[in-house]
This record gives structure tokens, sequence and C-alpha cells, in this order.
């Protein structure tokens, strides 16, 4: 038996080696294109559509004002804002409210839904916002990341290639106060990172991610509007899917934004990774289960255990620092020259552990089929499609999360 675990444990550093590669190669990649739209143009006017903000809202959260003001200070010509939530009193509308307050200057409309809604109500709120806006280019960006003055210049300049149908950013985690949420940020910026950059290097883009999704009005229109992604939990996912299923093309910006981690507590933010792995799992089955082969540290623990039950610790210990080793290479590469991470060192420390927690929130992830998402507890099925199963309830773990 502890030939066969060493063997498992082999071929498991073999192919997490061979993702941590292809990682790298897609950030070649994608470091060679950013070089490319930072290069001095031809001298031919800059691409400049208009282009409306959606922000769906639902509730209040930490620093939310700060968040929602960087919107507003964008170095761009033309841009409206769109708030949307279930109700006019919504806390989260009325920090929007008191921000809008403050710039006069940028046109801004408050809009709700009721509670009528799609049962996942975000799509309601992009619904209401496509059919008040006055532009034919939507970015959507959840609540809880920040910007620069230059992300709506960057993240429409692609849509210039008239071929473009949507756009979509990396993230980098951001986190000050907790150790669970400080290894949650090393995962989005390093582990959610590789695996966008080795897809974009396979097979290009063909979904898009949650914190930033641009789109246009007609290829929206050409997929069947919003509602189509309304019984679904991975609306972002089945977005850039849908788009790049009519011969679209789905752009990974050069842009990077940063995406603020609200879980405090172990609970909260291994349910929160665990949820969104379960979505995952029946979006994406099979890509889902390949991903047990990305991870580095299980193998090489599981390999060193292996060893030193056949009484050869050199090996076992070799193996195991070979996985924490190869993890720290790929973080430093990652978190440094993709995604500008505002603590690498502290990302490189701690990814080695974020990848053993890891394997244990995908284990988790086939673990039922229900989720829990802002109270509400879902059943997950073919597709993604969510199903009610009770009403709302207080959820004490998870700290309030982006609609």
């Amino acid at each position: 038996m502890s030939h066969i675990l060493l063997d498992l444990g082999l071929f498991g550093l073999l192919t997490s080696t061979i993702f941590a590669l292809l990682a790298v190669a897609g950030l070649v990649r994608f470091l060679r294109e950013r070089q490319l739209v930072a290069a001095p143009g031809s001298g031919a006017a800059p691409f400049l559509p208009p282009v409306s903000l959606f922000k769906p809202l639902h509730g209040s959260e930490p620093n939310l004002e700060a968040h929602l003001e960087s919107f507003f200070l964008q170095n761009y010509p033309d841009f409206e804002i769109l708030f949307a939530a279930r109700q006019p009193a919504d806390a989260g509308l009325e920090i929007a409210r008191r921000v809008a307050a403050r710039h006069p200057q940028i046109p801004v409309r408050f809009l709700t839904t009721g509670e009528d809604t799609y049962i996942n109500a975000k799509v309601s709120s992009l619904e209401r916002m496509e059919a008040a806006a006055s532009t034919d280019i939507f970015i959507i960006s959840d609540s809880d990341v920040r910007v620069t003055p230059n992300y709506i210049r960057e993240v429409v300049a692609p849509f210039a290639d008239e071929n473009v149908g949507a756009v979509t950013c990396l993230y980098r985690g951001i986190a000050d106060r907790s150790l669970w949420s400080k290894l949650e940020a090393a995962g989005m910026s390093v582990e959610m990172t590789a695996g966008v950059l080795t897809a974009n290097l396979l097979e290009g883009m063909k979904f898009a991610l949650g914190p930033t999704m641009a789109v246009r009005r007609g290829s929206v229109r050409k997929m069947g509007g919003f509602g189509v992604l309304g019984p679904y939990c991975s609306d972002d996912f089945l977005l850039g899917a849908n788009v790049a299923a009519q011969g679209e093309t789905v752009v990974l910006s050069t842009h990077v934004i940063d995406h603020i981690i609200l879980n405090l507590s172990f609970a909260a933010s291994v349910q929160h990774q665990a949820r969104w792995m379960k979505s995952t799992r029946f979006s994406r089955p099979l890509g889902h289960l390949g991903t047990a082969l990305t991870f580095s540290v299980p193998f090489g623990l599981l390999a060193c255990f292996a060893a030193l039950a056949l009484h050869r610790p050199i090996l076992g210990l070799s193996l195991l620092g070979f996985s924490v080793a190869q993890r720290m290479v790929l973080a430093a590469f990652v978190a440094i020259a993709a995604v500008n991470d505002r603590h690498p060192l502290r990302a490189i420390l701690l990814y080695p552990l974020r990848d053993l927690i890891g394997l244990g929130c995908w284990i988790a992830s086939y673990a039922g089929s229900t989720i829990l998402w802002r109270g509400t507890r879902y059943r997950l099925s073919r597709g993604g499609l969510m199903h009610a199963v009770s009403t709302h309830q207080p959820d004490q773990t998870e700290s309030p999360l982006p609609v």
C-alpha cells in the first residue's frame, strides 16, 4: 500500500508541476499582451465610447462607501453609474446615494427590482439596469471591489475590435485583518489567477469573472437577455460562455482590480470557498474534477508519509520540500508579475498552506448539492441551476457577500 501511495503522490506532484509550468507560460503571454497595450499608439484617437457602470447592491458591508467612490473617480469622459437593489431603503443603496451626492457631475440612476425576482436576484438587477442604461457597453462589477481611475479606460479598450463581445479582469485579493482572510486573499491572487492564465493559454477565455464583466448590449440581446442567467448560480461563467458560444471574443483585460475579502473567520472563509467550488462543480464538472491534480502540497504530504513508511525519510522530506517550494515559486511569479499583489511576500509564504486548504475545499464541494447563500439554502443541479429549499434564515457564519 505504501508503494501505491508513493506512486500517487509522485503522480500528483508531476501533474501539479505541469500545471505550474502552464500557468507561467500563460503569465508570459499575459505580460506580452500588457506590453503591447502599454506601447505608444500610432497616433489614432483613443477608443472612448459612452459606458454604463452596473452596480448591483444588497445591504451594507465594510468600507462599501470607499469602494463605490472609486467608481466615481474615473479618468473617463462619458460614463454613467446605475445602482440597483431590491428595495428603495436598501442600506447599500442609501450609501450609494450619499456617495453620488458628492459627485453631482456624474449621471446616476437608482433602481429597484422588488422582491419578485429570479432565484439569482443579481440577474433581476442586471435586467432592470439594462432597460434603464443609455449606452451600449455595460461594465458590471461586484460591490466588494475597488478600482483605480483608469479602470473604465482600460477595460473598454478591447471593444475597439467589433468582434469582442465581452471583457473580464483578473483581481488581487485584499485582506488585512485575519489569517483566514489573508489565506483567502492568497488564493485569489495566486490560485485563481494561475487557473485563469492557464485556461486563457490553452483555449482562450470561454467565461467571465464576476468582479468585472464588461459586455455589449447587442451581445446580451443576442443570447436572449440577462434573464437567461436568472436560474443559475454561476452567472459570470455563463455570461462569458454564452458570448463565446455566439462566436464573439471574450478578452482577458490586462487591467487588474482589488477584490476585498470580507470573510474574517475560518468558518466563513471555508464556507465561501466551498460554495464557490461547489458551484463550479455543477457548472464545469469535468474541469472541476481535474482541479484536484493542480494542487501540490497535499501530494507532497502524501508522498512524504508514504516514503517514511518505506523507511526512506530523505526522499519523503525532499518531495514535501519540493511541493512547498514549487507553490512558493508559482506564487512569486503570479503575485508579483501578474496581479502586483500588495503584499507579495505574504502571498508567497501563505500560498503553500492555502494550497493544502484548497484540496480540502475541493473535497467538500462533493459533499451534497446544497449551498447557503445570503441566508437561503439552495440545491444545485446540472449546469448550476439553483432551486430554493428553505426560506431566509440568519446566517451566523458567513460575512456579507457581494451580489
